[in-house]
């Protein structure tokens, strides 16, 4: 009877996401394209007015000599530069507070990220935090930033995350080591830079990683309940995309033009999964990776083609259209054949990019408590195609770990 509750909580919740996402004026950020991105960016920001800025980065990026060219570009337009770089995989609160400490200390009147979906995340949620002073455990959920962060602008270095135009951002909490998300339509960028020079130098496991990633959201994005004509657009042109170049990227990481219709395919997943919402794969992952520090489009990875098997049923329709969308199926094989084909494109995938398909980290002791924390994400976030019991979330991720 509980379970049964439960279920139709889950129902309600999901339809009143349905028309918030409807309703709610979700905008679009200001979009640079080619291998001039970074330069027409500065070029807008100096344009708004903003002449003192907050660069949010990470090490890694600052050795590639990334950060240096922005700052030469920003002081060539007359645009004063601070610079944050202690962003670290899976930022903390302490990472946000650092940085904002510098903003505010050095009187910035703009944030600009330049990195991974790490420092993106980063530096939303520093931005929100400059025009909301208040514990950032406040304004973790949906719809919790009441003002509008600081002027945010960010220049992607990997095409996976989609962070440059979603509404959420994640960082995590030193104490507990739970992944938070924040959500709101306000943390979408005024403007981000697609630029493929700053993508040519990502390793390829990175490169595999973060296309999974993309390829995750567009997938949970195509078989939501919540997914509208607006959102299966974007959906196709990624899939599309990532299907054509991915393996490209990864085996010829200069190839300018593979690099460029990666970073568009992530762009185009994350217009659909902001208004669509994501599912099972993302809780799992969120909770397998904040555990035992698995990348997440890693992880995504691992977890993509369980989900689906499990999900199969409900969403056969759907990824059947995915299989005729890059032919990976006969026009004459029934819609359970092409579904399954379509799953088993992930695996081929999977291999070909020399990705892992276990969780070698998981430890048995821990798989019930990572069910329950992959359930209490889902439950009132994501509109999945087949809901899931505890049980059947621990065979998933037991299955996953490779348990016998």
């Amino acid at each position: 009877m509980e379970q049964k509750l439960y279920y139709l909580l889950h129902k309600i919740t999901m339809w009143v996401l349905k028309i918030a996402a409807k309703v709610l004026p979700i905008t679009k950020p200001t979009l640079f394209l080619g291998k001039d991105a970074l330069k027409q960016l500065c070029d807008s920001v100096s344009i708004m007015g903003i002449d003192n800025v907050l660069i949010v980065s990470d090490e890694g990026i600052v050795k590639l000599g990334f950060v240096k060219r922005l700052v030469f570009e920003f002081e060539r337009v007359g645009v004063h530069c601070e610079v944050y770089s202690g962003v670290e995989p899976d930022p903390t609160y302490r990472h946000v507070e650092a940085g904002l400490a510098l903003y505010q200390t050095k009187k910035c009147n703009g944030v600009v990220a330049i990195g991974g979906g790490s420092s993106i995340d980063c530096a939303k949620v520093i931005a929100a935090c400059v025009t909301n002073p208040k514990p950032i455990k406040k304004l973790v959920g949906l719809l919790r930033v009441w003002r509008a962060p600081a002027p945010l602008f960010v220049l992607p270095t990997t095409a996976g995350t989609g962070s440059e135009v979603t509404v959420a951002a994640v960082v995590s909490d030193p104490e507990t080591h739970q992944k938070t998300p924040l959500m709101d339509p306000k943390l979408v960028p005024v403007a981000a830079a697609l630029d493929p020079s700053l993508m040519l130098a990502l390793p390829a496991h990175i490169t595999a990683q973060t296309g999974m990633d993309a390829l995750t959201h567009a997938v949970e994005a195509y078989i939501s309940c919540n997914a509208t004509v607006e959102t299966d657009r974007y959906v196709l042109a990624s899939v599309k995309l990532i299907h054509e170049n991915l393996e490209k990227a990864v085996i010829f990481g200069q190839n300018a033009t593979a690099r460029q219709k990666m970073a568009l395919a992530s762009y185009y997943a994350g217009l659909a999964f902001t208004k669509a919402s994501l599912g099972y794969v993302h809780a799992i992952a969120h909770a397998v990776g904040a555990k035992y520090g698995i990348p997440h489009g890693l992880a995504n990875s691992v977890a993509l083609p369980h989900v689906l098997e499990y999900s199969k049923h409900e969403a056969q329709a759907r990824l059947a259209q995915l299989s005729d969308a890059i032919g990976v199926a006969s026009s004459t094989e029934s819609e359970t054949e092409k579904a399954q084909a379509f799953i088993e494109y992930i695996k081929d995938l999977q291999r070909k990019l020399s990705l892992p398909t276990t969780f070698d980290a998981v430890l048995e002791e821990d798989i019930a408590d990572l069910a329950k924390q992959s359930l209490h994400e889902a439950q009132w976030n994501y509109p999945v195609p087949r809901y899931m019991l505890q049980e059947e979330c621990e065979r998933l991720i037991a299955n996953m770990a490779g348990a016998k």
